[in-house]
């Protein structure tokens, strides 16, 4: 059990309590061991460092670290004591996110079928100089797709569903919904977790 406890997601805030990452337990532990970070308890609010961390009453059903010594709590959330920035997030152009950000809808016609029936578009084709990118690349159903090919849409009869754009999440969050916690939803907006998934 431990080794799985180890890799679940910790959320890390800044020194302002602005959630700017997640970590696996291994990592926040070590934080919290070496200082650098304050585990919280989110029901409370309340900050420990190691030594109270590790005195904290362990119940069975929640998840903890057994060492030679002692068990630990696996924490959910830690603080870093010292950085209050936020890191620059850039969210990769890939095809898992261009799925999510396009809900898994062909933004042509509307249709939602499976993963495999859906194909990304290039808006303005490559063959007239169109790039891959958030801004020019659409996913479409496998008819939408032979029926545009390398047109333009305005010889086509095709008409996009919305203006492709990047996305907005952070892939700070980018941790699928079987890992995030609930407790995290204190300290993170729920505008983050709306199209998580």
């Amino acid at each position: 059990m431990t080794s799985a406890v180890l890799a679940r997601q910790t959320l890390v805030l800044n020194r302002s309590w602005l959630a700017i990452a997640t970590t696996p337990v291994r990592h926040a532990l070590s934080l919290v061991y070496t200082g650098a970070a304050h585990a919280i308890e989110p029901e409370s609010y309340q900050t420990h460092d190691f030594d109270s961390w590790s005195r904290l009453e362990v119940s069975e059903n929640e998840p903890y670290v057994s060492t030679v010594s002692m068990l630990l709590k696996a924490p959910e959330v830690v603080v870093l004591r010292q950085y209050s920035g936020v890191p620059r997030q850039v969210l990769p152009f890939t095809r898992r996110n261009l799925m999510r950000r396009d809900e898994q809808r062909c933004q042509y016609c509307g249709c939602r079928p499976s993963a495999a029936e859906l194909s990304i578009d290039h808006v303005l084709p490559r063959s007239r100089g169109g790039e891959t990118s958030w801004e020019n690349c659409v996913l479409a159903c496998v008819q939408c797709n032979r029926r545009k090919g390398s047109k333009l849409l305005q010889d086509c009869g095709l008409r996009l569903l919305r203006e492709p754009q990047a996305p907005q999440w952070s892939p700070i969050f980018e941790v699928a919904t079987t890992h995030q916690r609930e407790a995290w939803r204190r300290f993170v907006s729920d505008r983050h977790w709306m199209r998580s998934g």
